[in-house]
């Protein structure tokens, strides 16, 4: 049976049923088994895809006007740290200004009131604002996540301290815990495992260390960049996220390793199963380097 091609506008991505149907394809073309459904009322060329990205990008042809996409859905979009678990929750939506929010299986929908020109487009995707997608994410966050996040946009430039504190409204879900998070971040931070290394120092009465600072030679020469740093006793604190290395990535830590120490550095090295007892694995062999540099003085 021939198959009546796609117009090109209809045969790379994700389109909606209406617009097709409006365009004049038949209905019958719509129902072609090699087309995707991955929401109700969205045909694909192409097969469903994973991620959360993927699929905002899959369902974003649903959306009307005043409907843009939010929460935990928003923040993967802006590329904001999320916990894995995060990727396989439904869609999140809201409508603004009192518009229906959709109703369709994988998507969950919100109603948000906030001024419609705060809204952007990433990845051609609509969006509220950094600092009011991360207070919304508080409703679905532990504090330690949260905190991640909000390091992570503070660091990026995406919002300062004040625009996060506005964008938590009292008497909402997770606000307390948005404050709470807030009083924690800190810009510099590259990376959640950062967050959570620093969390762990701090909370254990550590100083808090300085952020990703350049170590340079007398001479002015860039040596390398530091995740945590306790500058005045020569103590940096690095977080190793590698799951394999070669032969030439070790070569190469291994090369930078030896310049830090070479500049009187103490490194304190943090590996992934670190994080199963951050007292005995972070925290215990930090306050020994420090020790024995002198800390407490």
């Amino acid at each position: 049976m021939y198959r009546i091609p796609l117009p090109e506008e209809f045969a790379a991505t994700a389109f909606a049923v209406s617009e097709a149907r409006a365009d004049g394809i038949p209905a019958n073309r719509l129902r072609s088994r090699r087309l995707a459904r991955p929401f109700h009322g969205i045909r694909s060329p192409n097969p469903p895809e994973e991620g959360v990205l993927a699929r905002c990008a899959q369902l974003a042809p649903r959306l009307r006007g005043h409907q843009i996409f939010s929460h935990l859905s928003a923040a993967a979009i802006w590329e904001l740290p999320l916990p894995a678990w995060c990727a396989y929750r439904p869609l999140e939506v809201c409508a603004l200004w009192g518009a229906r929010e959709p109703r369709t299986e994988g998507v969950i929908g919100h109603r948000h009131t906030f001024d419609a020109t705060e809204v952007t487009l990433v990845h051609g995707m609509p969006v509220p604002p950094p600092a009011l997608v991360w207070a919304q994410c508080a409703e679905h966050l532990a504090l330690e996540d949260l905190i991640a996040m909000a390091d992570a946009i503070l660091s990026r430039g995406m919002a300062a301290p004040d625009e996060l504190a506005a964008s938590i409204r009292r008497g909402h879900r997770g606000a307390v815990t948005a404050r709470a998070a807030l009083a924690e971040a800190r810009a510099g931070s590259e990376s959640p495992r950062e967050t959570f290394t620093r969390l762990a120092l701090v909370r254990a009465g550590l100083p808090e260390p300085e952020l990703n600072i350049d170590l340079r030679r007398s001479d002015g020469r860039f040596v390398a960049r530091l995740d945590l740093a306790y500058r005045r006793w020569k103590v940096c604190v690095e977080y190793d996220g590698r799951q394999h290395s070669t032969g030439l990535q070790f070569a190469r830590d291994a090369d930078r390793w030896s310049d830090i120490a070479a500049e009187g550095w103490l490194i304190v090295r943090v590996l992934a199963h670190h994080f199963d007892d951050p007292n005995h694995g972070i925290v215990a062999r930090t306050r020994a380097a420090l020790a024995s540099r002198g800390y407490p003085d």
